[in-house]
């Protein structure tokens, strides 16, 4: 993997070329004070001062061990010992909040690469749904997944000449509520040749996946010949896509092959051995019953780190979920019946 391929999948980059089939976005260059801010871990996480008082969060994110810092002692003329003023940026905000408004009052962030998705938890909304500076902050600095954009996009380059890029970008999308997580993709791309598809959440039993499998495979690989194959200039890489309920299909996002991507329902080595012949027949793979889900960030436990072989505690999990659930198609059978 070089330079090159890594930086082709900046959204920044690739979106200009794709945005009459992907989702609507507007990106903004983010100054160096506020990347500083991001990386900055030596103190309290303390959130910008909002210009807006109806946006603002909380100002600082701390637990109930923090309180004693919180304090200050009574009579103590040191300004030394003073905290530090909270941070503020109020051009990037006024110019963050006129994007939110186009893209109709909600938005979804990322960086040049990742989303802050490890972070969704900590949002109002619960999602990464963010409608304020402020919302928007606070998912992107307490994120980890981000410190890979911020400090090692290009660690496994074998050209590696950058500790990080030139500039960061930050991505505001439009905001679906009504996306379906069943309906996302990841295509992977060898020699440009399209060679497998995944599907995306591999955490969840889609039976709708079962029932319209060729036909998703079908929409897949003709998007790919007529909108991606000859426009996405790299040989190897991976990128996913949604189907919208007319069957239309979207470009979400494009990732380097291998590296830090996910190879999801394949493993690297299968999609290594395959050398992007033409004539090549494409599998798409999903997860075909409740037993073959696999853990995500929902278990918070790495998959490779998971004992699944048989009486272990997953297995036992996942044997148990598998007869709850027949259990449930039994009653809602015999409710039917009655």
């Amino acid at each position: 993997m070089k330079e090159e391929e890594v930086n082709r999948c900046q959204i920044q980059e690739w979106y200009p070329k794709f945005k009459s089939v992907s989702i609507k976005t507007l990106t903004l260059e983010l100054p160096e004070p506020f990347i500083q801010y991001l990386l900055d871990d030596s103190g309290p996480f303390l959130l910008p001062v909002s210009i807006s008082n109806e946006d603002a969060l909380p100002n600082r994110v701390h637990n109930s061990h923090d309180e004693e810092d919180c304090q200050v002692p009574e009579g103590s003329g040191d300004e030394s010992e003073q905290p530090s003023p909270p941070p503020s940026f109020p051009e990037l905000e006024l110019k963050i909040k006129e994007l939110i408004e186009t893209l109709g009052g909600a938005v979804f962030p990322k960086l040049n690469w990742s989303a802050p998705k490890d972070s969704a938890w900590i949002s109002p909304s619960g999602s990464l749904r963010c409608t304020s500076f402020s919302e928007i902050v606070l998912v992107v600095r307490s994120s980890d997944s981000l410190i890979h954009d911020l400090c090692h996009a290009y660690d496994l380059c074998s050209d590696k000449s950058l500790s990080r890029p030139p500039s960061f970008f930050l991505a505001l999308r439009k905001w679906y509520p009504s996306l379906r997580p069943e309906m996302e993709f990841r295509c992977f791309v060898r020699g440009q040749q399209l060679v497998g598809i995944s599907q995306r959440e591999v955490t969840t039993f889609y039976p709708v996946l079962l029932e319209k499998k060729n036909i998703l495979q079908a929409l897949i690989q003709e998007f790919f010949e007529k909108n991606v194959r000859l426009k996405f200039e790299s040989k190897d890489y991976t990128y996913d896509v949604y189907i919208t309920k007319d069957e239309r299909v979207r470009v979400l996002d494009f990732n380097p092959w291998g590296a830090f991507t996910l190879a999801l329902l394949f493993t690297w080595e299968e999609l290594e051995q395959n050398r992007g012949e033409e004539g090549h027949v494409v599998e798409l793979r999903i997860v075909e019953s409740p037993r073959a889900v696999r853990p995500g960030l929902k278990t918070a436990v790495p998959y490779d780190y998971l004992d699944t072989s048989t009486g272990s505690g997953w297995d036992e999990f996942v044997r148990n979920g598998d007869q709850e659930l027949q259990g449930q198609t039994r009653r809602q059978k015999h409710l039917l019946e009655e």
